[in-house]
């Protein structure tokens, strides 16, 4: 098994529990495994989300990918198997989508916006993006090419803000890890990741992170071996449940 996946059991009858009639996702399914390839940020709802399936009911398997979209829509490009691809931004969707390995038209189901994560007591004094600018302040951010970046840079470009950040990381996550081993005096993050990380950061809000908002797609992999699967993952990410978890996690709605 790959570092990075993570292996999670769920339900058999998914479409079931999703909503989708008991015919979507026959008996037969039982003991399928269906490959999820996920943004790094939704690492804790999604994972939430298969621990309801499974108790409701147990026998298929989903293993979870999560990392940067932009490593996961180039792994998908080159043939990783995967049954679904939940990016964190458009771009990452459409490089699939405009190859061709798309299933349908992606569904966005979350929004996501950028915050500024300090270690605690913020010993750096940060109080503003501006302030990620300053000599001596140890900024860490998402390179251009994941979401998290690409927003980073729009913040720039819109506040003429110039960062010289001490590292680019592929993934929010290894930023937010920066910043809790106290590697770096900032970092830009998801409001999500400050959220699931608790005490072990603050977190200092910006206005000018409105300006840069992401939206989350989900779509089948059209070289999925598991489409009713893959269907029925989809309606409950989408669906009531999906959403109360992400609501619960600090995405905001599409």
């Amino acid at each position: 098994m790959r570092p990075g996946i993570r292996a999670a059991a769920v339900l058999v009858a998914a479409a079931v529990a999703a909503g989708l009639p008991a015919c979507a996702a026959p008996a037969a399914d039982a003991g399928k495994t269906l490959t999820v390839f996920a943004a790094a940020s939704l690492k804790a709802p999604f994972t939430a989300l298969a621990e309801e399936l499974e108790a409701r009911n147990p026998g298929t398997r989903i293993m979870f990918s999560f990392a940067g979209s932009s490593d996961l829509a180039t792994q998908i490009s080159q043939g990783a198997p995967a049954d679904v691809f939940a990016s964190a931004d458009a771009k990452n969707m459409a490089k699939l989508g405009d190859a061709g390995l798309v299933e349908g038209s992606p569904r966005d189901f979350a929004t996501n916006v950028l915050t500024i994560a300090v270690p605690p007591g913020n010993p750096a004094s940060v109080a503003s993006f501006a302030d990620l600018a300053q000599p001596g302040v140890k900024t860490v951010i998402c390179a251009a090419q994941v979401p998290c970046g690409a927003a980073t840079k729009r913040v720039e470009r819109e506040t003429g803000t110039t960062l010289t950040p001490v590292s680019e990381e592929s993934s929010v996550t290894d930023v937010l890890g920066k910043v809790v081993s106290g590697e770096a005096d900032a970092g830009l993050v998801y409001v999500t990741d400050v959220l699931a990380a608790g005490n072990k950061v603050q977190e200092v809000p910006f206005p000018e992170s409105a300006q840069a908002v992401n939206t989350y797609p989900i779509a089948a992999v059209r070289t999925g071996k598991n489409k009713d699967l893959a269907a029925a993952f989809i309606e409950a990410v989408t669906g009531p449940d999906g959403q109360r978890l992400l609501r619960g996690a600090g995405f905001g709605t599409p």
